[in-house]
Formats: C-alpha cells, sequence, structure tokens
C-alpha cells in the first residue's frame, strides 16, 4: 500500500486549488458533504476579511471515488475560486497574445492595482526572499502561491483524513486559547464543544472571547493585525504511534513540522511546552497510575500532551501554536523595492483579514488528522478500510490485554526480593474503570496541567538516561 500523503497545486487567485490525496484504503465513504463542513469552519470567524464573502468553498471530488466509496487510487478534490472571474487576464494560463498584453499595459496605465507588477515587498510575508530565489521581478509570481488560500486545499485533504479515523476510535478539535494577549482562564471555559463552535472566536470562555472581540476591534480601528494562539487536541489515539527508534518516526517531530508548515505559525508545543522549563520535574512528569479493569492505561496528568519518546502514550493528544499578527496591514509598514533597492513608504497592500486564529486552529487540525492517518496507516496497513479497522482493533486488545511476565531465555524468573510488597502497593493504588484523568479542553481547567496533588508527587530515572523524551 502507497504511503498517505497529499499535495496541493494552485494560486490564490488561479482558476482552482486542487488536492490529491494517494494511499488511501478502498472502501472509505467519502461524499462533497463530508468535506464541506470542515471548509466551511475554516471560512468562519470574528475578523476575517472580504475574502470570504467573496468565496464559498466546496470541494469537488473528480477522482478516486465511485458511488460514495474510495477505489484504493489517488483521490483529486478541486476547489473552485469565484473571485478568478476578476482576475482572468492577470492570472491567466496561456502565454500573453500582443492583444493581451497591450490590454494590460492600458490597465497599468489606468491605475488598476491588480495589472500593475508588483515590487514594493511587505514585511513578513515571502515577497522579497521567494522573489530572489526563484528569479522573478515581479511579487505576484510569490504571494500567490505563499498565500494562506492554500490553506482551503488542506482543510479538505483534513476533512478526508478525518472521515478515516473516525471509524477507528480517532476524533480532532480545536478552539482558540489566546488572541492578542487576551488569554482564556480555564476555570472558566464552561462551554461545551458545540457552543465553542457556534461562537464567534471558537473560544471556550466567554468573558475572554468579549475582550477578544474587543481586541481585534482596536487592531482594525488603528489599521493593525493581531495573532494569538490555539489549541488541538487528538482524542482516542491508541498508544504506540510513532517510534524512537530514530528521530524521523517520532509522531511528535511530525506533528510539530506538519503545524509549523502552517503559512501563520510561527511557534509549536505540546501539553505543557515552555512551561515545563519553569517547573521541578516532579511537577511536570505524568505519574502513571497503572491498568485500569477495561485495560486502558492511566496517568494522572497530561503535562506531556498525549505524547513521550516520541511515541503515542494512549492519553489525548494536545497541541498549540503559536499564530503571528498577519503581515499585511492595512496601514503598510515601511519597506522597500525589489527592483531599485530603495526604501518605500509604504509596502504593497493587499485584501487580507485582522486576525485568524480560529481559521488557523481548523487548518491545525487538518495537518494533525492527516499526520495521523499517515501514521495509522503506516503502523497497520491494509488495501481495504475492512482490513484497517480489523487490525487496529486486533491491535487495541493486544495492549489491553495484561502485559505477560519477563523470561531470561524463555525461562520464568525467580522470585525477587521484595517481590509481594511492591506487588501490594501496586494493587491498593490501582486505578479504576472510573478512575478520571486530566480533563482535555475547554471543559475543565485542567486541560493540560492535572491536579495538583500528583504533580507534588516524586519519582526518580532508574535507567540514568538522564532525559529520554
Amino acid at each position: 500500500m502507497a504511503t498517505f500523503r497529499f499535495l496541493t497545486a494552485g494560486e490564490s487567485h488561479g482558476p482552482l486549488l486542487g488536492v490529491t490525496i494517494e494511499g488511501l484504503p478502498a472502501g472509505l465513504p467519502l461524499t462533497a458533504e463530508t468535506i464541506a463542513l470542515d471548509l466551511g469552519r475554516r471560512q468562519r470567524g470574528y475578523g476575517r476579511g472580504a475574502r470570504q464573502q467573496i468565496e464559498q468553498d466546496r470541494a469537488e471530488i473528480v477522482a478516486g471515488v465511485r458511488h460514495g466509496r474510495t477505489l484504493g487510487s489517488p483521490v483529486l478534490l478541486l476547489i473552485r475560486n469565484r473571485d478568478w472571474e476578476n482576475w482572468t487576464r492577470v492570472m491567466q494560463v496561456e502565454p500573453l497574445s500582443d492583444a493581451d498584453a497591450e490590454e494590460l499595459l492600458a490597465l497599468v496605465a489606468a491605475g488598476n492595482k491588480r495589472a500593475t507588477p508588483v515590487t514594493r515587498v511587505r514585511p513578513g510575508h515571502a515577497d522579497l526572499a521567494g522573489a530572489l530565489k526563484y528569479g522573478f521581478s515581479d511579487v505576484r509570481n510569490v504571494l500567490e502561491r505563499a498565500s494562506a488560500r492554500e490553506t482551503a486545499a488542506r482543510v479538505a485533504a483534513g476533512a478526508v483524513a478525518r472521515a478515516l479515523l473516525r471509524p477507528l476510535g480517532i476524533a480532532v478539535w480545536s478552539y482558540t486559547a489566546e488572541v492578542g494577549g487576551v488569554a482564556i482562564d480555564r476555570a472558566n471555559c464552561r462551554r461545551s464543544r458545540e457552543e465553542v463552535e457556534a461562537s464567534p472566536l471558537r473560544c471556550p470562555d466567554p468573558d475572554a472571547e468579549a475582550r477578544m472581540i474587543a481586541r481585534i476591534d482596536e487592531a482594525r480601528s488603528r489599521g493593525d493585525t493581531v495573532g494569538g494562539v490555539f489549541e488541538v487536541v487528538a482524542e482516542g489515539v491508541p498508544i504506540g504511534l510513532g517510534s524512537y527508534v530514530h528521530w524521523d518516526r517520532r509522531l511528535d517531530a511530525a506533528l510539530a513540522a506538519a503545524v509549523v508548515s502552517i503559512n501563520i505559525v510561527k511557534g509549536v508545543e505540546f501539553g505543557l511546552g515552555f512551561e515545563q522549563t519553569r517547573r521541578f520535574g516532579s511537577e511536570v512528569h505524568d505519574v502513571i497510575a497503572g491498568r485500569d479493569p477495561t485495560g486502558r492505561w492511566v496517568h494522572r496528568s497530561n503535562n506531556a500532551g498525549g505524547l513521550t519518546g516520541g511515541v503515542s502514550n494512549g492519553e489525548p493528544i494536545v497541541v498549540r501554536g503559536a499564530v503571528k499578527p498577519i503581515s499585511t496591514l492595512a496601514r503598510p509598514l515601511p519597506s522597500a523595492d525589489l527592483v531599485t533597492g530603495r526604501p518605500v513608504e509604504k509596502a504593497h497592500y493587499e485584501r487580507s483579514d485582522i486576525s485568524v486564529v480560529p481559521a488557523a486552529g481548523i487548518v491545525a487540525e487538518a495537518m494533525v488528522l492527516v499526520t495521523l492517518a499517515q501514521f495509522v496507516l503506516e503502523k497497520f496497513g491494509g488495501d481495504t478500510m475492512a482490513e484497517l479497522e480489523e487490525a487496529v482493533a486486533r491491535y487495541r486488545a493486544r495492549i489491553a490485554a495484561p502485559v505477560p511476565p519477563p523470561t531470561i531465555g524463555g525461562r520464568p524468573l525467580p522470585p525477587l526480593p521484595g517481590e509481594e510488597a511492591g506487588d501490594a502497593v501496586a494493587a491498593e493504588g490501582a486505578p479504576t474503570a472510573a478512575t478520571p484523568t486530566a480533563p482535555t479542553g475547554p471543559t475543565g481547567p485542567a486541560t493540560v496541567e492535572g491536579r495538583g496533588a500528583e504533580r507534588a508527587l516524586t519519582g526518580s530515572d532508574e535507567a540514568g538516561s538522564g532525559g529520554d523524551d
């Protein structure tokens, strides 16, 4: 079976975006409606710009699906750009005829902004580096592909990955944790997940959201922009995705690369993230309470964010992304001209948003989903969905079963000193099926930190590795 991956194509003001997804097993139910929900979620959020009023994104499935189910061949999706009708000459694919060139030159002479080549590079964008790298004198050749419009294609791919993972018991969701320096109070995160989805900023704390909206309005009045932080949570991920044996097989490394690949993301952390550097180890590491009667291994907190040693540990995976303020400002910053090399008073301006943190969270969901799909298919394989589901079910049953005692050369070990006492202690503290772990997400204040009593416990690294994960 081919490795799961996706590739996108298309420009911001071209006729369409394309997504090719390969490695999907046959028999996965898939329709345009499956994808439409996530595409719509990406377009919402307080602080978005006029482009979202123009585009009503919908993916057309044009290959790889028959009668509502995947065939095992590559799936091709198309998302048409409705704004293309305003850019047909400027962005046409075919070479310009003499008449076409004369038409564009006349538009430039008349002051038409779309037709005029872009040479005033924008701070914070790929304009300068991209133009010099590829030898362009018109920055439009860079900004059309570097645009966040491409993320619509990623979200479509993520929706397909969501359809793949859902029957395996894996769910991914996100919310806005901070905008413009205004952060949620986890003790005040009282909205349900459905209420979060319906709120203007997809925020679990209604009081913080009101202050976030005020911050966005302040930025708008100043011709400025604001960034923030989103948090993505993946639940139902089994123990064992990823590996510690090589750097490029670590799930945390792949997730970090996937999330930071989003145009506007400048930082990624898992669980407590950088906060771990400010605490003692006894306050950070998640105590393993044991295996409950259902076979689930229980941690008393989830500060690691569901990942240890580059491997999923059975707790929810918690990924947080830092979203920079949008680089295009209504009141542009000073910059320089690509051709003359001289300073200019104002950089080029393209239509833009004020804040995109909620939408960035949706794009991050997509990148987490496709990464998990890649690791799931790599581990479990299967040419059909039935084979994949059976393989996952067998694996979940195996890791829930008691672990056999170790042997030496196939022979059982003799009784060890203190073994019976140790067993008694373990039995006394063993978790029950109802033992809670730290809540994950906006419904509880301990999203990643766990409970204070457990953080006071201490432990030691008997292997002496000095920091394995």
